[in-house]
């Protein structure tokens, strides 16, 4: 998969250099450039915003080098252009798995007060991270790119599995724990060093039906339980 950032700040994204996308990266898996959109401006000292029209507070980066730089990026990428922003469609896990599939993307980070409105005609879809506000683009491109990348075939190894993991099947992750038994006088759950593995697979399929309905009931009330879902819930009981 190839990734273009266009951000006015592409040293923020050296985070992708390192860890499991940085490996992938390095395998040749993943592919990810920041492009400083700064670059594309005919602002002969680099500027790229200006006063909105109308007054208000704040400053708005202007259409001419953010539509340029989409431009000069689609001629080696013809990727879907994606922009970060409090008026898309909020990102989930599913979102996740549908931009994986995908060959090549275009993340597009606003800044300031945002974009000028007639620089929207290049972008394809927009995706918020929640109602609150950020401080640009760039912040919400990280876990929205990181979101997907691994989600990418081969980046994540069998022990990296993320079929597991919270939001994967609609709920949240089961506890996990590692050495020793007992830390501060705590011992791990019997069942899980009980080399049972159909016991210790229903006591975690529990666990995430418990644990979701108690901090998440927005997500459990999406669930389609299944008969051994309710088995296991009764047992419990």
């Amino acid at each position: 998969m190839k990734i273009n950032i266009l951000t006015l700040f592409p040293e923020m994204f050296d985070i992708f250099n390192h860890s499991i996308i940085g490996k992938a990266q390095g395998k040749g898996i993943i592919d990810i450039e920041a492009v400083n959109i700064r670059d594309y401006t005919n602002n002969k000292h680099k500027k790229v915003d200006d006063y909105p029209y109308g007054g208000g507070a704040g400053m708005v980066m202007q259409a001419q080098p953010v539509v340029d730089a989409i431009r000069a990026c689609k001629k080696e990428n013809k990727g879907k252009v994606i922009f970060l922003g409090p008026k898309g469609k909020t990102m989930n896990q599913s979102l996740a798995k549908e931009l994986s599939q995908e060959e090549n993307l275009i993340f597009l980070c606003g800044h300031y007060e945002g974009i000028d409105e007639r620089a929207f005609k290049e972008v394809d879809m927009q995706i918020s991270l929640g109602d609150f506000v950020l401080t640009g683009g760039e912040v919400a491109a990280i876990p929205v790119i990181d979101s997907i990348v691994r989600l990418v075939p081969g980046v994540l190894n069998k022990s990296e599995s993320h079929e597991d993991e919270s939001f994967s099947d609609g709920l949240l992750e089961y506890p996990q724990y590692t050495r020793p038994e007992v830390f501060e006088g705590e011992r791990i759950p019997d069942v899980l060093i009980s080399g049972h593995h159909e016991n210790i697979r229903k006591w975690r399929r529990l666990q995430s039906l418990l644990i979701t309905k108690e901090r998440r009931p927005d997500l459990y009330e999406k669930v389609e339980l299944t008969k051994e879902d309710k088995k296991i819930l009764k047992l419990k009981k």
